[in-house]
């Protein structure tokens, strides 16, 4: 990743503090962000958004391609499963379209209220390597509770039927 930083540093774009790039390319910006495995990175990641047009995704899949090959790393598309080679491109870019159109002509998707708070958490959560949350005491009190009168029940039940010869 240290090549690929040195490497973006002389091209157009700005530097974020959570240590992504935003890559500007002339007909539009796309994101560099740091691919990790556990805590460990494993290689780069860029992210194209979706727009009208094949202009912004061709573009993109030419300048990585040169970045790749300056920074002696392979370009891989996890999509397809394989090392890009300038065969593959062409199928990248209709799988670009398909799910760009796709976008546009979707339904869009309601969120459950709360859901998106929930899931905004969740990705915080995760991004800080955070084990997940524990429940409350409280929660742990009450299911506690109601376990043991469960527990009490069934057994003086059991020792009720005893006595009376059942």
């Amino acid at each position: 990743m240290a090549r690929v930083d040195a490497l973006l540093a002389a091209r157009p774009g700005t530097g974020r503090p959570d240590g992504a790039r935003e890559w500007d390319l002339g007909v539009g910006t796309v994101e560099v962000l740091p691919l990790r495995d556990g805590k460990r990175v494993v290689g780069a990641e860029v992210r194209v958004p979706l727009v009208d047009g094949e202009d912004l995704i061709r573009e993109a899949l030419t300048e990585a391609a040169g970045l790749a090959h300056e920074a002696r790393l392979r370009l891989f598309d996890p999509q397809l499963g394989e090392v890009l080679t300038g065969a593959a491109t062409e199928r990248v870019v209709e799988q670009y379209l398909r799910t760009e159109h796709y976008r546009r002509t979707a339904k869009p998707m309601e969120l459950t209220p709360g859901l998106a708070e929930a899931m905004d958490r969740a990705e915080r959560v995760n991004s800080l390597g955070l084990p997940s949350e524990r429940m409350s005491l409280t929660s742990r009190l009450v299911f506690f509770a109601v376990g043991g009168f469960a527990l009490l029940y069934f057994v003086m039940r059991f020792l009720m039927a005893k006595l009376n010869g059942e």
